[in-house]
């Protein structure tokens, strides 16, 4: 093999060396490292941290964190995160409340799906209001069955719903009080109040907000 001299990108844009960091993330589909840039990008990694400062800051600057983070990730999952970031916080999530072990993902992917979080924010409760009036004894018939089954509802509780339902329990167990904002170790589940079993729907009001705990205690009793 010929020995050559690595290449002095000096007259390369920002521009051009921001887009191919962001080549070779939609590649990937993630935030590269120095290496994975290294087998695919078009220019030394040492040209990006000269320019930028280090490899943090040019992954900044191409709107890319540096979290290992997927970067194409489907928009409802995007919206699941946003639930389950609200449910352990008992409040409206913040971007800076976007970080592991909290969030499974940083702000960047919610930029890039929606624009802005404040968007992300938006579309996630038109989301839950769409849904809300479906999950009512009034919406129960507008609900898909299998046409076998005695039940109007199907047994399982999708997150939107659950969500509704914690919302107005605010985010608390209904049995002992306990919350994920005050207690991290606290998991709280959606129940039907009268069992599936015996005949209950999935619909809001027969629904009840649970901590793991106490909703297992419920279940050895029934």
């Amino acid at each position: 093999m010929k020995f050559e001299l690595e290449k002095y990108n000096r007259n390369v844009t920002n521009e051009q060396l921001i887009g191919d960091l962001k080549r070779v993330a939609l590649e990937i589909n993630k935030s590269p490292t120095m290496e994975e840039y290294s087998e695919r990008g078009a220019y030394n990694c040492a040209t990006l941290t000269r320019r930028f400062g280090n490899w943090f800051k040019a992954l900044s600057a191409a709107d890319l964190s540096a979290a290992r983070s997927p970067i194409n990730v489907p928009a409802e999952e995007l919206l699941q995160n946003i639930e389950e970031v609200w449910t352990k916080l008992g409040r409206q999530p913040r971007s800076r409340d976007l970080e592991k072990p909290l969030s499974k993902y940083t702000e960047g992917p919610y930029r890039r799906s929606f624009g802005t979080w404040q968007k992300a924010l938006e579309k996630f409760v038109a989301y839950i209001n769409k849904e809300e009036s479906s999950f009512s004894e009034e919406g129960i018939r507008d609900l898909k069955v299998a046409p076998a089954s005695r039940h109007k509802t199907k047994r399982d509780i999708n997150w939107r719903l659950r969500f509704i339902a914690m919302r107005r329990d605010n985010f608390k167990c209904k049995n002992c009080g306990r919350s994920p904002a005050t207690d991290p170790t606290i998991i709280l589940h959606v129940d039907h109040i009268k069992a599936w079993a015996n005949g209950g729907e999935t619909v809001l009001e027969n629904l009840q907000t649970l901590c793991s705990k106490c909703n297992i205690g419920k279940s050895d009793l029934e």
